[in-house]
C-alpha cells in the first residue's frame, strides 16, 4: 500500500514542488543535468511515488513491495527530487547532486542512493531486467508489480524488443513499461533521428495491452496507472508528453537536452512555477 495516496490536487501541487527542484538542482550542479528530460516524466513518476507504488522508505527490503527502474537513468535528477520528497532520503543531500564523492550521481546507482532499484545509464537495460524481475515474482507467487520508464529514443535499442518477446511470451501482467514519448532524445526530435512510430502498434504486435495518456497530466495519469487490467498480458503506457513540460522556455526545445538553466533562467523558471 502506498503510504501517502494523494489525492490528485495534491499530486499536481507536488509535481510542481518537484519541477521546481529540478530546475534548482540543475542549476547547481558541477556537471550539467538533463533538465528537459527530468521535467517530461515528473507527473508519472510523481504520481507513482505518491499514490500507486506499494512501496515506502522504511520498506526497502521488503521483498513485496513494488518495484520502480527508471531505465531512462540521464533523468536522474528528476528521479531524485521526487525521491527526496517522498522521504527516501534527506532533501539536504540534493545540493550534491554529481559532486565528488556525491550520493547522487548523475546516473542512477544502487549502491549509492536509498530507494535506487537498478543501476542504468546505459540505455536499453531497464526493460530487460524488469522482465527477469516481474518473472521471479511469478514464479514465487509474489503480487508485486514491476514498473519500468523508458524514454522514446531509447526504444531504438534492440534489447527492448527482445525483453518484450519474453515479456509476452510468458503473460507478465505484473509488469507495467511506461514509454515517456517526449518525442525528443539527444540532439533533435526522434522521429527525425529514429522514428519509432507506431508505437503503439508495435507493442501490441509483440503480444502486449497498450494505453496511451497525456503524459503531463495528473488525472489522465492517475486513471491509467489505477485502471491497468491484469489480463495475461504486460501492460504498455504510452505517456505522451512534452520534453521540459512546465517552463516556458525549455519545454519542447531540443538543446534542452543536456543544458540546465542559470542566472535569470533559474529565476524565470521559478516564477512561472509559482504562478501555476
Amino acid at each position: 500500500m502506498n503510504p501517502y495516496n494523494l489525492s490528485t490536487a495534491d499530486l499536481k501541487k507536488k509535481a510542481n514542488d518537484v519541477r521546481k527542484r529540478i530546475i534548482v538542482l540543475n542549476s547547481e550542479s558541477p556537471a550539467g543535468g538533463h533538465t528537459g528530460a527530468d521535467l517530461s516524466q515528473v507527473e508519472m513518476v510523481t504520481s507513482l511515488y505518491f499514490r500507486v507504488l506499494n512501496c515506502a522508505p522504511d520498506r526497502l527490503e521488503d521483498q513485496e513491495r513494488d518495484i520502480y527502474i527508471q531505465s531512462k537513468g540521464h533523468a536522474v535528477g528528476g528521479l531524485y527530487c521526487v525521491l527526496a520528497e517522498a522521504g527516501y532520503f534527506p532533501t539536504e543531500w540534493l545540493p550534491t547532486y554529481q559532486h565528488a564523492d556525491s550520493k547522487l550521481p548523475g546516473h542512477p546507482v544502487r549502491q549509492k542512493t536509498p530507494g535506487v532499484e537498478l543501476n542504468t545509464g546505459a540505455l536499453g537495460h531497464g526493460l530487460p531486467v524488469a522482465v527477469g524481475l516481474a518473472i521471479a515474482a511469478k514464479r514465487s507467487g509474489s503480487k508485486r508489480k514491476i514498473y519500468v520508464l523508458t524514454g522514446d529514443g531509447e526504444l531504438t535499442e534492440g534489447s527492448n524488443w527482445e525483453a518484450a518477446f519474453v515479456a509476452a511470451h510468458y503473460g507478465l501482467d505484473n509488469l507495467i513499461i511506461i514509454n515517456d514519448k517526449n518525442k525528443l532524445q539527444l540532439a533533435g526530435y526522434t522521429k527525425d533521428i529514429m522514428n519509432t512510430d507506431p508505437l503503439a502498434e508495435k507493442w501490441k504486435a509483440f503480444g502486449m495491452q497498450v494505453t496511451e495518456c497525456e503524459g503531463n497530466d495528473v488525472e489522465a495519469v492517475v486513471s491509467t496507472l489505477e485502471n491497468l487490467k491484469q489480463e495475461g498480458k504486460p501492460n504498455v503506457i504510452i505517456s505522451n508528453t512534452t520534453k521540459g513540460a512546465g517552463v516556458s522556455f525549455i519545454a519542447g526545445r531540443p538543446e534542452w537536452h543536456h543544458r540546465v538553466p542559470k542566472g535569470d533562467e533559474v529565476t524565470q523558471a521559478l516564477e512561472e512555477l509559482s504562478n501555476v
